[in-house]
């Protein structure tokens, strides 16, 4: 980042809680914001060296057709293997946070956002000015991802083991946005969050 880089506020949510599209509202309003899933997918495409690293490790079966990333394939191994996700991770996460860094350091809006799922336990939250955490059930997280991503409810349960509990998660941040409800709902809640930090950054 730079001297004249806007605050960065975090946006904390596990997978299912709703921090895309809650992000698209923030973009709404004019706040732009560098999302970190969107980041760690670019950081493994084709080419890159993390790919080259992660199919050096794990073989074709890693791949698909076209050479991307085979993301399924991935997700049973690190789940499955305890020791393959921290190796990952270890490969993976210097280059994200990078890759970050770069992209909130372009954003001239009034703020920026960073959207992490795991924003506490990358210490991403250290170069926030504030963190919202996203409040949902665990249910509605269960959900949504096995629609989304048409996974079983096992796999859905294993991926949020790997993240912080709801509960952690809002013990930790500054501001909290409950999203268990309908849209017209997140909408009224983001405006007021929105409101609510520009009077913050004012102070």
């Amino acid at each position: 980042m730079t001297d004249n880089s806007p605050p960065i506020i975090g946006l904390a949510g596990g997978i299912g809680s709703g921090k895309s599209t809650i992000a698209k509202r923030f973009n709404e309003m004019g706040i732009q914001s560098v999302d970190a899933d969107d980041v760690a997918r670019l950081v493994v495409e084709p080419g890159s060296r993390c790919l080259q690293a992660i199919h050096q490790r794990h073989g074709d079966k890693i791949l698909l057709n076209d050479g991307s990333l085979n993301r399924s394939a991935l997700r049973t191994i690190i789940f499955d293997r305890p020791d393959e996700r921290v190796w990952l991770e270890e490969l993976t996460h210097p280059a994200i946070r990078e890759e970050i860094k770069q992209q909130l350091s372009k954003t001239t809006s009034q703020y920026a956002l960073l959207v992490h799922p795991l924003m506490f336990e990358t210490h991403q939250d250290s170069s926030c000015k504030y963190v919202i955490a996203i409040d949902v059930p665990t249910n509605t997280q269960i959900k949504r991802v096995m629609e989304r991503d048409k996974i079983s409810k096992e796999s859905a349960e294993k991926i949020m083991a790997a993240q912080l509990s709801n509960n952690q998660r809002i013990k930790r941040a500054d501001l909290i946005l409950e999203n268990s409800g309908n849209i017209a709902e997140m909408d009224a809640k983001v405006l007021i969050l929105h409101k609510k930090i520009t009077e913050l950054l004012s102070c």
